[in-house]
């Protein structure tokens, strides 16, 4: 569980690197740079053979080896888990794309050799849990894998930029304090507890509306969270000896404002990359939500 979100601290220094997203398509180089090119491939491999280091030598390093398996956790942590995925992989591709064009790579070749990142980084996690015991590979998680990647690749083929983009925002929960599998301090409650995630597919009011009244950075985002979890599948009846309170499991679907901060132009290189550092994060608004505990309810402010 906390290399998934660990990977997901991977995905924010990388996307924070110098390469970043243009504007415009037309601000694209025209002639291929071969030595931001070769930087390119350098972080990827290298981010790559990291990755696959982490696995082999410390993440699984006291796991016992066993005959390849499967694992259905279809219904794990309310799907929370399946939404981090699909996250993960699509800034992934949405990282390693951008940063190839930004090299003066062509359209079609980005497309087709950073597209498929998020896939080709997150399926060796599967590979290598399916050979473990406690854990079991798992074609749930390659399936969000698959949509994440292939909601950016599909975009930027039919649209040549993203309309829709998925974005995560975090608060601490109040189950934190409940139970040391959430996390003992509030580094570990970040990677642990999901109630406190939230994902986002946030979609650009300007591009869908085709209206030049509406400001090109405002969109309109779609949230999914859950609450009362403990343990991936059920809650603990006792803890530490003493009788676990009773809570409801159950999934959060919020509506929402939201800012695509790539939209707003800037001449300097600093403010540029500060605004695509934060373009990973939901930006905080009122919402509304739907959830089956509490119908429905509105939020001053959700982040």
């Amino acid at each position: 569980m906390f290399f998934r979100f660990a990977a997901f601290i991977y995905v924010v220094l990388f996307s924070t690197s110098i390469f970043g997203q243009p504007q415009f398509a037309e601000l694209y180089p025209d002639t291929l740079n071969k030595k931001k090119l070769a930087t390119v491939i350098a972080i990827e491999t290298g981010s790559y053979v990291a990755g696959l280091s982490f696995l082999s030598f410390i993440w699984y390093k006291d796991q016992e080896r066993v005959s390849f398996h499967f694992y259905d956790d279809s219904e794990g942590y309310l799907q929370i888990d399946k939404a981090g995925h699909a996250y993960g992989a699509y800034r992934e591709s949405y990282t390693a794309y951008y940063a190839l064009r930004s090299a003066g790579v062509n359209k079609k070749k980005a497309l087709l050799y950073g597209g498929p990142i998020g896939l080709i980084f997150q399926t060796p996690i599967e590979i290598f849990d399916g050979l473990y015991e406690d854990w079991g590979f798992s074609w749930y998680d390659m399936i969000a894998n698959t949509l994440g990647a292939g909601l950016f690749m599909t975009q930027e083929a039919l649209f040549n930029e993203q309309i829709v983009l998925m974005k995560f925002s975090y608060a601490p929960s109040e189950f934190r304090n409940l139970h040391s599998a959430l996390g003992e301090n509030h580094i570990e409650s970040f990677f642990l507890d999901y109630n406190a995630h939230t994902y986002w597919l946030s979609a650009n009011l300007n591009k869908i509306s085709r209206s030049d009244k509406i400001p090109k950075w405002l969109n309109v985002a779609f949230g999914y969270s859950a609450n009362g979890m403990i343990y991936e599948f059920e809650n603990p009846t006792y803890y530490r000896g003493k009788p676990f309170p009773h809570l409801d499991r159950y999934r959060q679907y919020l509506l929402s404002f939201d800012i695509d901060f790539s939209r707003i132009s800037s001449n300097k290189k600093w403010i540029r990359f500060l605004l695509r550092s934060v373009n990973l994060l939901k930006f905080p608004f009122p919402a509304l939500e739907y959830n089956s505990v509490n119908g429905i309810r509105f939020r001053p402010l959700y982040y």
